[in-house]
Formats: C-alpha cells, structure tokens, sequence
C-alpha cells in the first residue's frame, strides 16, 4: 500500500522560504517519478515540480522554475521541495504524488497516481 505522508507547510510572508518533505513507503521508490502537485481554492489541481526515478531528471512548471527546487534520497525514500522567493499566487493546498512518469505529474496530474493527504502553504504578508 502506497503511503506518502507530507510535512513542512505553514504560513510565510512573501518573499520567503519554506521547505516541504514527502516520506514514502509501499512501492519502488527508486523506479517512481515523486512530485508535487498544489490546489488553491477554485482552481484545478496543476502540476507543480517532479523528480524522475532511475536517476532521470527534475522537471518544473514554468510558475515555479528559479525558485522552487526538488530532491530525493533513494535510501530514506523522501523527497524535498524547497520553496524560495515565495508569492501569494503561491498559496495552496500542496500535495505529494508519486506515479510512473513526470509526464503524467506535470503539466497536470493524470491517470492513476499515488497523493498524500496534502500540507497548507499560505504565503501572506
């Protein structure tokens, strides 16, 4: 059973940071792409950032690509997603997926992907 259980989120002021983590159990992780995907209130789930399995390569939104950043250790099996530069656009509902591809992560998530229960990121002054 696939388990991924976030932490890390909160309130910050923009221009701030935050880090986010993801811990996993319950499939290969070295074989899964283990991304981030954020609701805000009224819109869609999209896509946020994803990080490859067997050793492939990190991909971004175009919303976030300079200040948000991704990286996973195999061994401890969890992922992190370092925030920086934060906006108010930024506040969401960010939520830990894992499936087979980032193509199916980004640019929004789809077909039969793995999601934690999520961790609040408010960015306000």
């Amino acid at each position: 059973q696939v388990q991924l259980v976030e932490s890390g989120g909160g309130v910050v002021q923009p221009g701030g940071s935050l880090r986010l983590s993801c811990a996993t159990s319950g499939f290969p992780f070295d074989d899964y792409a283990v991304g981030w995907v954020r609701q805000a209130p009224g819109k869609e789930r999209e896509g946020v950032i994803c990080s490859s399995g067997n050793n492939g390569g990190s991909y971004s939104a175009n919303s976030v690509k300079g200040r948000f950043t991704i990286s996973r250790d195999n061994a401890k099996r969890t992922v992190w997603l370092q925030m920086n530069s934060l906006k108010p656009e930024d506040t969401a509902v960010y939520v830990c997926a894992v499936h087979l591809t980032c193509g199916s992560l980004l640019p929004e998530p789809r077909g039969f992907a793995s999601y934690g229960q999520g961790t609040q990121v408010t960015v306000s002054s």
